[in-house]
């Protein structure tokens, strides 16, 4: 029979134990270029930092990209939605708690 060397046991005991986790950006995009159809500022939430977000999408010419907040998403990360930021879940509670209380009067 073979012995199982020290390093692949341990490396299997902790596999199911590693968490991935990203950073989401959330920006007040306003275009730069202007256009009678859009002229719009959008909230854009992303996980491209500020440096990559303004390349990926043309550079300082072409759009404006405020940076509003920033948050961590752990877990498994693969094909989900980003998450929603602590102040919209910690918001959601409070109004849920709020209703509860309110229901109970």
């Amino acid at each position: 029979m073979k012995v199982i060397s020290p390093f692949v046991f341990v490396l299997f005991t902790f596999a199911n134990q590693a968490m991935g986790e990203y950073r989401v950006y959330q920006y007040l995009v306003r275009n730069k270029i202007t256009s009678p159809f859009d002229n719009q500022s959008y909230v854009i939430s992303s996980t491209l930092d500020p440096v990559s977000f303004l390349s990926y999408n043309g550079g300082r010419e072409s759009i404006e990209a405020d940076l509003l907040n920033s948050w961590m998403c752990k877990g498994h990360t693969g094909k989900k939605d980003l998450c929603p930021s602590p102040l919209q879940t910690s918001e959601k509670k409070l109004e849920t708690e709020s209703d509860e209380t309110a229901s109970l009067k």
